[in-house]
């Protein structure tokens, strides 16, 4: 029988339906409009569902991120902010 101790299991990669990303932006953004490109494309090519978030509908995000947007999450931690690279986004996904 395999020894299952936290230190000889190896965590479960998650499939792409069961992760989430998450892009915090506002309107009239001009990196928040290519940020959603970026990850609309990448989302879309490993299948992983995404969501858009207005920092002007919620106070909370607002006071948290209005200095970094747009700024990706990715399983609701922070991947990254002001730009989206394609390649890392993909990367992070995928592995």
């Amino acid at each position: 029988m395999a020894d299952m101790s936290p230190l000889f299991r190896r965590s479960a990669a998650k499939s792409p339906q069961d992760r989430l990303v998450t892009l915090i932006g506002k309107p009239d953004c001009h990196l928040c409009d290519d940020a959603q490109i970026v990850v609309g494309k990448v989302c879309a090519e490993v299948g992983v569902p995404w969501e858009l978030k207005d920092i002007t509908q919620d106070p909370q995000l607002h006071d948290q991120y209005w200095e970094q947007i747009p700024v990706v999450l990715i399983d609701g931690a922070q991947h990254t902010f002001w730009r989206v690279d394609e390649n890392r986004l993909r990367k992070a996904l995928t592995e």
